[in-house]
């Protein structure tokens, strides 16, 4: 059995996303999402659409006939499922493989991604080589990588592979790394079953593996989980880095322009300790600025000491309710305690490496926890763009910058909010509906020129007008908006042009 007839089957069987909602509905779609498959279960029963068989198969861990695997499989069958390490002698899949569809700048996907089987199926606790399939981090990931072409892009860390196929979508060549031989054999199956070529996948931990190379755009969900380093707690690989602490990320961090291409950007999921009441966003600006680089680094939530054990015990299949709990538990906070760490924050960093080391840097380091409704997906394209807007306005002083004519930004709207009666708004500010969905504050003032950007007049022309006609002084108050609207343009609010034709 070779992949490309595995391919042929899942293709002929229209093995996909949509496939399966239409064949086991809403309810069960939703419980599936909460771990419970019995709804499912209980729909694909007696179904002998190959897509069903399949997916009893593959997603929901049944044991099943030769049979109804050959016939649902009529170019593979049981037999070269299992010459391929697939399919145990009982007719159980050994490993899950899952229908993803996503969509982006670039289109509609549909890929098939190969993984070890979620808890659901494996009741039981997880080998230390599991391989994680698509969850909330990877399409996190996904959704902050740019769409622009890139030359050759750097998957590090690339677990069941599906980084990489993102990746593939706007770069020529693509190098996926991985210190677990399991992940790499079955994100070979992923690439091959998805049909996606250039992607070379190569062994080795953190940069070594690409010792010497530079790259357009490195991305990674680094195995970051802060884990105690004694006997006792389990390693996972998919998350557990070997180093001590929240050393993996700095070291990942500091690596970065070694590797990179002037101009080239890394993106990058991780977390820093919050470490006897310092910021740790301070920690991660240190080595940032060691590094050299730019960056744009975003919490997005920040834990106590215990809820982060508590957190990652039960990602590890251990529950409060075991006997094993109470030691680990206590195990992480003295690992804690060792360093005095308080908090935990998780988040996205955005670095580039400057092609002029003379240029203004931009170095932003935020909390934001608004969130659009799209969630993540275009995320990357906003950020891309934001450190366009600062290397273009950086380089501009106020007189300059007034002569650029401003447009609010296609998804951004106003809110006001009354007292009942009143005829002055309370409340005005500015939502934005893609991004990180931001909401800014509005004053009288900056509420008043953002309203008449329309990109007729010049934005200097519109401070002058709104200084005259609320009796401001103009000075003053292009001193109060002017920065405040170089921030829209880099958060992305409002878009900036020369001149409009």
């Amino acid at each position: 059995m070779t992949t490309s007839d595995l391919r042929a089957d899942l293709l002929a069987a229209d093995y996909t996303v949509d496939r399966l909602r239409g064949l086991w509905g809403p309810v069960a779609d939703a419980a599936l999402g909460r771990d419970n498959p019995v709804p499912a279960r209980r729909e694909l029963a007696g179904r002998a659409h190959p897509a069903a068989v399949m997916a009893r198969l593959f997603l929901l861990g049944e044991s099943l006939a030769d049979a109804d695997i050959d016939a649902a499989f009529p170019g593979t069958g049981s037999a070269g499922l299992r010459a391929r390490g697939i399919l145990d002698a009982d007719g159980r899949a050994l490993v899950e493989v899952r229908p993803y569809s996503a969509v982006d700048a670039t289109g509609v996907v549909h890929w098939w991604v190969v993984s070890d089987h979620v808890e659901m199926v494996r009741r039981g606790p997880l080998a230390p080589d599991h391989v994680l399939g698509v969850g909330g981090a990877s399409l996190t990931l996904a959704g902050l990588v740019p769409t622009s072409p890139a030359r050759r892009v750097l998957d590090l860390g690339t677990g069941s592979g599906v980084q990489a196929l993102h990746a593939r979508r706007s770069a020529e060549r693509v190098v996926a790394t991985d210190l677990s031989e399991r992940a790499l054999a079955l994100a070979s199956l992923t690439v091959e079953l998805s049909g996606v070529d250039q992607i070379e996948l190569r062994r080795g931990d953190m940069f070594a593996p690409v010792a010497g190379e530079r790259f357009d755009r490195i991305v990674s969900n680094p195995p970051f989980v802060i884990t105690p380093r004694e006997r006792g707690v389990d390693i996972l690989e998919y998350r557990d880095g070997g180093r001590v602490g929240d050393g993996i990320v700095e070291e990942l961090v500091r690596a970065l322009p070694h590797h990179l291409e002037p101009g080239g950007t890394a993106h990058l999921l991780g977390n820093w300790e919050y470490r006897a009441g310092a910021d740790g966003l301070d920690r991660v600006r240190e080595w940032v600025e060691a590094a050299g680089l730019d960056a744009w680094v975003i919490e997005r939530e920040r834990q106590d000491a215990a809820e982060y054990a508590e957190t990652w015990l039960r990602d590890g299949g251990v529950r409060t309710a075991t006997d094993a709990f109470e030691p680990l538990a206590e195990a992480w906070l003295d690992d804690f305690a060792a360093r005095t760490v308080t908090h935990v924050g998780f988040g996205y960093l955005t670095l580039r490496r400057p092609v002029d080391e003379s240029t203004p840097r931009l170095r932003r380091f935020e909390r934001v926890t608004t969130a659009a409704p799209g969630g993540a997906s275009g995320l990357g394209d906003a950020i891309a763009a934001g450190f366009a807007a600062h290397d273009r306005v950086a380089a501009l002083d106020d007189r300059a910058f007034a002569r650029l004519h401003a447009t609010v930004a296609a998804d951004v709207t106003e809110e006001r909010h009354f007292w009942p009666g009143a005829e002055h708004p309370t409340v005005m500010r500015l939502v934005q509906g893609t991004g990180l969905g931001r909401v800014i504050d509005l004053d009288t003032g900056l509420g008043a020129v953002v309203g008449a950007c329309d990109g007729e007049l010049p934005i200097g022309v519109i401070v002058d007008a709104v200084a005259e006609l609320l009796d401001l002084d103009a000075a003053a108050l292009a001193g109060d908006v002017l920065p405040r609207m170089r921030e829209l343009a880099v958060v992305g609010m409002i878009t900036l042009a020369d001149h409009r034709e």
